[in-house]
């Protein structure tokens, strides 16, 4: 990127001390500063970027945007608010970019449809996507600032887990094009209902022209009820006809999913690399958007069958002893669901290692208690659930069945006894919220 401080300060409506000197890239963080970049001073609750000018200056960054009057080894842009300055420039710089913005969001698989959609989109242009978790009021722009003159189309996921996050995000990124995958129970701690959600979700219309491309999923009992309240939307469906929808779908276990892609008179066969009835409607709705943007049904169909996702999410590891599912990126009711899915219509001996689901308030014990539940309905063999709140799991499990349902407080408890609870040739998933940290079950799995 290149972006002089005064049109810089200009759009962070701040003030500018220094000579105008041009800047080629932005930094928040002070460990990856780059010659000529602009170092952007966030402040959070343990941090303060201001403490480490002198040292961001030493690394090569050319100037500063800081929000309180100190002495500068550097230009520096003087704002109210760093991190409102950051989305500000973000806005600004992404509106030189005359291009297809695809925007990302929902309560279960954005980043894997985002990677897909990205995958698919790269057949026929030079795709920028956002890079791990990159999908806040930080990451969004740290993504936007990517954008350069060889970009022709850009695919951004935003999360949220309050009110007017999304609306936001969606006001920086400017998108052209929405895709919302569903309306779960995610962060209903602090959105009251599955209603609020769905509020909170189409938040990402707002900064979006009436007639703009939105494409949802016609499967969702929430978003089919915004029909008639936005215009131009696209439907996809697994379960029935819908603008874009699927049929002939046959699992493969663990090595992936195939369907039928109909789309008015056009048909496509497609084999997805990743398992999962969820993943033939991520599929769906790169389809949807690919069209839109005039992809053929080969490229499509190319860019499906080639994607890969981000790390640990349905990872599938094969050791001497077991083969792992490593779906321990996050979790929610509704995506352990879709991953006791998977392996159930697999073969031989099936596991699942399940963890705490967080973020769930007062709805915790029950929609842990239904979870485990629906593990003992499936045709899965040995579940093991481990946390705190995952004992509400357990008994929900026990009340199906008692046989090979275990429960542990901790990860720790569960390693020393599991050669005796999971047989060597079973297939194994674990999954739990991101804070639980299961990752050091699957490398102990991995041994």
């Amino acid at each position: 990127m290149k972006m002089t401080l005064e049109e810089t300060a200009a759009a962070a409506n701040g003030s500018l001390k220094g000579n105008n000197i041009e800047i080629t890239g932005i930094s928040t963080d002070s460990r990856k500063i780059e010659k000529g970049c602009l170092f952007v001073a966030l402040c959070g609750e343990k941090f303060d970027g201001h403490s480490f000018i002198d040292q961001v200056v030493e690394k090569g960054a050319a100037a500063v945007v800081i929000s309180r009057d100190m002495e500068c080894p550097c230009p520096s842009i003087r704002v109210a608010d760093t991190r409102q300055a950051l989305g500000d420039i973000a806005r600004y710089y992404r509106r030189k970019f005359n291009i297809p913005l695809v925007a990302i969001t929902g309560s279960v698989g954005k980043t894997t449809t985002k990677d897909i959609i990205a995958s698919v989109l790269s057949q026929k242009y030079n795709t920028l996507k956002t890079e791990g978790n990159f999908n806040n009021d930080i990451g969004v722009p740290l993504t936007l600032f990517r954008l350069c003159e060889n970009i022709e189309c850009a695919v951004i996921e935003m999360g949220m887990n309050h009110f007017n996050e999304i609306s936001y995000l969606s006001s920086i990124a400017e998108p052209n094009i929405a895709v919302i995958t569903n309306v779960g129970v995610s962060h209903i701690e602090n959105l009251g209902s599955r209603d609020g959600i769905l509020k909170a979700k189409c938040e990402i219309f707002g900064s979006m022209a009436e007639d703009s491309f939105k494409v949802l999923n016609g499967d969702d009992d929430k978003l089919i009820t915004v029909k008639d309240k936005y215009k131009n939307i696209c439907y996809f469906s697994t379960e029935k006809k819908a603008d874009i929808y699927a049929d002939n779908i046959e699992s493969k276990g663990v090595e992936g999913i195939s369907c039928t892609i109909h789309r008015g008179d056009i048909s496509f066969d497609v084999d997805i690399p990743i398992p999962g009835r969820h993943m033939v409607g991520n599929a769906l709705a790169a389809s949807a958007v690919a069209f839109e943007l005039g992809l053929s049904p080969d490229e499509i169909k190319r860019g499906i069958e080639t994607f890969v996702p981000t790390g640990k999410r349905m990872d599938i590891i094969k050791t001497e002893k077991y083969t792992i599912v490593d779906d321990t990126y996050n979790a929610n009711p509704q995506s352990v669901k879709a991953g006791l899915d998977v392996i159930a219509q697999g073969k031989g001996i099936k596991c699942c290692i399940l963890g705490d689901m967080l973020e769930l308030g007062d709805m915790a014990p029950q929609l842990h208690y239904e979870t485990g539940k629906y593990a003992a309905e499936k045709n899965i063999d040995i579940i093991v659930c481990i946390g705190p709140v995952s004992k509400n799991m357990y008994e929900g499990a026990l009340s199906v069945r008692k046989d090979n349902v275990y429960y542990f407080e901790t990860q720790e408890e569960f390693m020393g006894v599991c050669d005796n609870i999971v047989p060597k040739g079973a297939v194994v998933i674990v999954k739990a919220s991101r804070g639980m940290h299961f990752e050091k079950t699957v490398e102990m799995l991995k041994r």
